[in-house]
């Protein structure tokens, strides 16, 4: 397949509410957790990372109202990519920009406020909007009227992996000439008390709560689970002519995607990883390259346990026990689920563009059975030409992103 270009890039992370703010956190190190979200209440683990300073209604206007805050993060990184590409929705041909976002699960803070007024039987006050600001398209669908794009959109749901599908299917769509630009990525606004309170009761949160700060800390023999986090991640695709046609910066090359399913288990990933192996190969052939070409590896880094070892394992079989520099971003941003993909692919091009990859946050001691070369304290400087983003996600949905230096 042809490589597609990245033009542009919007992020809006716990890290901060641009590319450039989040770039300086994740390679600070600076890590973003709160000891009690006050979204959260009193479930039993009240960590999470938020964007700070957002403020929907200045940024995106009095319509605003109609959508769950989901909708506002995406809706403001693709304000941002789109202006970084030196795109005007304006003036572009609307029938022809596709976008394609990523969401793990529906929004909850209007269905939870719907349930309670009908566990009430206060009907009447029951939003009409409560489907439409809740089901998983509802980003996509509010990027597209913000902006006129008239193409193909759609949600794409794959849980944790879903930011990084979005971008692969975006790309199949501008290979096969459905679109001309393509706006894909990936967003989640997690921060519920159903939604902590469900992950905790799964084991998979981090409980330090004496130490909200270094809760998350992939790889580190001492981590003991994820923190929940929001943001979003939007990039800009065209097919590489095109963005040579418009004499505009490429940013990077979306060179590969692979993906596969574990078939294995609803949450625990495959204890071989044999289906991150087929994803990974898929994603190479998909570039042209080899394993050797890789320099970087965007870790998925959980922080969970079983995970990070699984992962670790993998990716030394698959580099014949020598791969390549990895770090994993969720130390600073905590776990932005749906969209954790996109940001980290944002990332991925941000070190291919700065030739830094950033360090791992609260990596004290790396676990010795995680063999592997973690980037930690520092980011580290050199010359990269490609790197490999994984993503997974519960159901074993597994993708990985191959990004080429432009």
């Amino acid at each position: 397949m042809s490589a597609v270009a990245v033009t542009g890039l919007g992020l809006v992370t716990p890290a901060g509410a641009d590319a450039a703010a989040t770039w300086r956190t994740v390679c600070a190190g600076s890590a973003t957790a709160a000891a009690v979200d006050p979204a959260l209440g009193d479930v039993p683990v009240p960590l999470a990372c938020r964007v700070p300073d957002f403020d929907a209604r200045t940024l995106l206007g009095r319509e605003v109202w109609r959508m769950d805050r989901f909708a506002h993060l995406a809706l403001a990184a693709a304000h941002q990519a789109v202006a970084d590409a030196g795109l005007d929705p304006a003036t572009w041909d609307g029938a022809r920009v596709g976008v394609v976002v990523g969401v793990g699960t529906e929004s909850k803070d209007a269905s939870f406020t719907a349930a309670r007024k009908l566990h009430g039987r206060d009907y009447a006050t029951v939003s009409p909007l409560t489907i439409p600001r809740t089901t998983t398209n509802a980003a996509a669908a509010e990027i597209c009227m913000a902006l006129g794009a008239g193409g193909p959109s759609m949600a794409v749901t794959t849980a944790c992996s879903s930011g990084a599908t979005a971008l692969g299917v975006a790309r199949d769509l501008l290979v096969a000439g459905r679109c001309d630009v393509a706006l894909a990525g990936g967003v989640e606004a997690p921060c519920h008390p159903m939604t902590s309170l469900s992950f905790s009761r799964m084991g998979t949160l981090s409980t330090r709560l004496h130490d909200p700060a270094g809760a998350s800390r992939p790889f580190d023999a001492d981590r003991d689970g994820f923190v929940l986090a929001e943001g979003a991640g939007l990039l800009v695709l065209e097919r590489a002519e095109d963005a040579r046609a418009r004499r505009v910066p490429v940013l990077a090359h979306l060179a590969g995607y692979g993906a596969s399913t574990d078939a294995h288990h609803y949450a625990a990933p495959h204890p071989e990883g044999a289906g991150v192996v087929r994803a990974f190969q898929a994603a190479l052939a998909d570039a042209g390259l080899q394993t050797g070409d890789i320099g970087h590896v965007n870790a998925h880094g959980t922080g969970t346990p079983m995970n990070d070892r699984i992962e670790g394992a993998t990716l030394r079989r698959l580099f014949r026990g020598s791969p390549p520099p990895v770090t994993s971003a969720k130390g600073v941003l905590g776990h932005t689920l749906g969209a954790a993909g996109a940001i980290e692919a944002a990332l991925s091009v941000l070190t291919l563009r700065h030739r830094a990859i950033p360090p791992t946050a609260n990596l004290d001691t790396l676990d010795p059975e995680i063999d592997l070369d973690v980037v930690t304290k520092a980011p580290r400087e050199g010359a990269i030409e490609a790197v490999a983003s994984n993503s997974f996600g519960f159901g074993g949905h597994n993708a990985v992103l191959i990004l080429r230096r432009a």
